[in-house]
């Protein structure tokens, strides 16, 4: 069990699961499912690490959005190639 972020309590674990996100366009949102998450068993809280966060904005960021589907699978949405490189705006 991990430490819960929310409550301080032991009792996170890693999951997958769906979770929904606005495209940066503001246009529309998504469904992604299977998204590395954490859920509290003491007070139910699902969440997802900064690192997952930050892994899912930069990538919608550096994608041709256009292509991407109403519901796709985390794993999915990391293999869409890339335009740029990296977030060049992430100091």
């Amino acid at each position: 069990m991990l430490k819960c972020v929310w409550c301080e309590k032991k009792a996170a674990e890693e999951i997958k699961a769906p979770v929904y996100w606005e495209l940066p366009s503001g246009l529309r949102a998504i469904e992604i499912q299977q998204t590395p998450s954490l859920q509290c068993g003491a007070c139910s809280m699902l969440y997802q690490l900064d690192e997952t966060v930050e892994k899912i904005e930069d990538q919608l960021l550096l994608i041709n959005t256009d292509l991407v589907p109403n519901q796709i699978t985390f794993t999915e949405l990391m293999e869409i190639p890339r335009l740029l490189k990296r977030n060049y705006f992430r100091f």
